[in-house]
């Protein structure tokens, strides 16, 4: 990447081609469902065009009615299975009176520590909080190339100041990313993921060990105080993590209620009552039978498409953020934006 700023967010990180990321992570859910119903219903139109008539198929065999019968099974199955999914993971937000004080006290000493960096209270919008962490990291970041910047060692000076340059565009960006963005949406947890904290969390370590020898008091100081705030970057973002993959649960196992039914209904329905002759024609070319059991067929696969949709995106967040803290599984993950070294 020829832009630093660019190459330090999760797509430049990655180096996914732009169509890829959208798929994965940025595509409205629905949209992307819709989408997959499009070509799931030209495909069946597509083979039903050039296989034999579907008449014929239909008086020599109950392939249709067998189909549908699947379809049927499987959407009521796919139904129960995330429903019951989805209550096993909230059941999980259910506990004794202890668990819930142990929960509240460890969150609220988490705040403290938070807000001992702001010096003043944070805020309880997850999203401001997040910005208020990035914004003190650069803030830290300055400080600490004010506290190197008398250093007799030119090599620490011009380290310090490509790694602090990293840190305050990348927080510049991500700020802005979450000045527009409201919890419950993916763009909150979007803008956490552009901020590559473990990797900064490496090498300011990285730095503050090669040139120890060279540092003072002060300036060991300011190394600490922004390791520090990175430390708590990773806790808020996993925790927001989880926060939003619950939300993201209860929306799919709504999303799945909402296009279950009809399609259990059309499927049902074509299984009763359609017949070779039930609608007769053509239209483009194509059997009316072919059009109109392609989009019986289509309405009954939506749900799988809206849990292929939610899955594509959780599996995806939860792969590249699979370790907390300063562990970095993903080649990728290792941005040659931070690297010092010439």
């Amino acid at each position: 990447m020829d832009d630093l700023l660019s190459s330090d967010t999760l797509r430049g990180r990655t180096d996914e081609s732009r169509i890829a990321h959208w798929i994965l992570l940025d595509a409205n859910r629905w949209l992307l469902a819709g989408l997959l119903s499009v070509v799931a219903f030209a495909t069946f139109v597509g083979l039903g065009a050039v296989s034999r008539p579907l008449q014929e198929a239909m008086e020599s065999a109950s392939s249709v009615d067998t189909a549908f019968q699947a379809l049927i099974a499987a959407v009521l199955t796919g139904v129960t299975l995330v429903v019951s999914i989805n209550q096993l993971v909230l059941s999980q937000e259910l506990g004794q009176l202890g668990d819930q004080q142990t929960w509240m006290n460890e969150a609220m000493a988490y705040r403290r520590s938070a807000e001992e960096l702001f010096e003043t209270v944070g805020p309880p919008d997850p999203s401001q909080f997040l910005q208020t962490l990035v914004r003190t990291s650069s803030d830290r970041a300055e400080a600490l190339r004010e506290a190197v910047a008398d250093s007799d060692d030119e090599t620490l000076r011009r380290r310090t100041d490509r790694l602090v340059e990293n840190v305050c565009r990348n927080s510049e960006e991500v700020v802005s990313q979450l000045e527009t963005s409201d919890f419950g949406e993916f763009g909150v947890l979007r803008s956490g993921l552009n901020y590559n904290y473990s990797w900064k969390i490496y090498a300011v370590r990285r730095l503050r060990d090669r040139h120890e020898d060279s540092l003072g008091d002060d300036e060991l100081a300011a190394f600490e105080e922004l390791i520090e705030v990175l430390t708590l970057f990773g806790p808020a973002l996993e925790h927001f993590k989880s926060l939003y993959f619950q939300w993201e649960l209860v929306r799919l196992t709504r999303s799945i209620l909402y296009a279950g039914l009809p399609g259990a209904i059309i499927a049902t329905a074509t299984v009763l009552y359609l017949g070779p002759e039930s609608v007769p024609g053509a239209t483009l070319g194509v059997d009316n039978l072919v059009w109109f059991v392609s989009a019986s067929a289509t309405i009954a696969f939506v749900p799988f498409c809206i849990l292929g949709a939610y899955v594509l995106r959780i599996a995806t967040i939860s792969k590249r953020t699979g370790s907390l803290g300063p562990f970095i599984l993903r080649h990728a993950e290792r941005t040659e934006a931070i690297d010092w070294e010439e």
